[in-house]
């Protein structure tokens, strides 16, 4: 399949998680876990609902410099993370990417 997409899939623990890649296909999105695949797909569904708009967005600093942000929900929710990024602006342009892929993007689903 190709990116971007979400994928669908099952931790060691049990629980479901998705992840957004990117056109490029790296990984610019990554969930929590979810305790059903309902609730995960879900999940995807608030991200394409929440991802194109920028005030879902927060960037946050990691006590070691780096960069992250968290996409919430309206109620204010963390729905997905980021990786660290070095600096601002590539933090920034990870946000964007998302913006960017998050309502067009399909969904894999590699649990079954």
């Amino acid at each position: 399949m190709n990116h971007p997409k979400f994928q669908i899939y099952q931790g060691n623990d049990e629980k479901h998680y998705f992840r957004l890649t990117a056109r490029n296909g790296q990984n610019i999105l990554s969930s929590q876990g979810y305790a059903s695949k309902a609730s995960c797909k879900n999940g995807i569904e608030s991200v394409k609902n929440n991802g194109t708009s920028a005030d879902r967005f927060e960037i946050k600093e990691a006590s070691n410099g780096k960069f992250h942000f968290n996409l919430l929900a309206a109620n204010k929710q963390v729905i997905g993370k980021s990786q660290m990024y070095a600096n601002k602006r590539t933090c920034q342009s990870g946000i964007e990417a998302v913006q960017r892929v998050a309502a067009e993007a399909s969904v894999e689903d590699t649990t079954v």
